[in-house]
Formats: structure tokens, C-alpha cells, sequence
């Protein structure tokens, strides 16, 4: 099975970015694909517990990532990123799995396809 890969830059709120990205992610899943979603830069802020969207006018989007883990869609948080963003490890979201840079070049070298959000 070929695999799609995702990958999230922008923070869950803000712009519809993340919130097309999960979108995407548990259509792909629903359709029985193969889906890697990954978080870099900002984006590992949708991987972090508590989310706070007040205020933002968005969907509190936590949940659907659990979501999507749930369906079978493997979420990656860039460890470079988690740490630029000052999330603690514990503050995670249950089944994000941390993964260092050479780990998500090689899951990108694999995917059949890869979409940016």
C-alpha cells in the first residue's frame, strides 16, 4: 500500500491550514489509505494536550487529531520543533510519536505523494 504523506507548518489557529490537514488526514484514513501526518514548525502545536481556541474563532482541533490517530493516521511531531515551541514531552497528545529530522526525511522519501499544509 502506498503511503501519503502530510505535512502541517502552521499553528491550528490562525488559517484554515491545520484544520484542511486533518480534514484531509481522516479522508485518507476513511478510504483505507495509508496516511503520515506530520507536525514541523508551528504545526506541533495541533500535538499539544489543552488546547486553548478561545477567542480564535476555530474548531478546537485536539480532538480531531485523536481522531484521525484513532482511524489509523500516524501523527509525527518534529522534535526540533516541539522544542522550538517549548512543549514538554508530557504535554503531548497520546500516540503522536516524536520523531527526529533524518526519521521524517525518511518517511517523506517514502510516500508516494506529499501534500504541505
Amino acid at each position: 500500500m502506498s503511503t501519503l504523506a502530510m505535512i502541517l507548518r502552521r499553528s491550528p489557529y490562525g488559517d484554515i491550514n491545520a484544520a484542511e490537514a486533518v480534514r484531509h488526514a481522516m479522508g485518507g484514513a476513511a478510504d483505507e489509505l495509508k496516511i503520515d501526518l506530520i507536525l514541523v514548525d508551528s504545526g506541533v502545536l495541533l500535538a499539544k494536550k489543552g488546547q486553548d481556541d478561545a477567542g480564535t474563532g476555530f474548531t478546537n482541533l485536539g480532538s480531531v487529531l485523536q481522531d484521525c490517530i484513532d482511524m489509523g493516521v500516524n501523527v509525527y511531531a518534529d522534535k526540533l520543533s516541539i522544542r522550538t515551541q517549548h512543549i514538554d514531552s508530557e504535554d503531548i497528545l497520546e500516540g503522536v510519536k516524536v520523531a527526529g529530522s533524518s526519521e521524517i526525511a525518511e518517511i517523506v522519501k517514502e510516500a508516494k505523494t506529499t501534500m504541505i499544509f
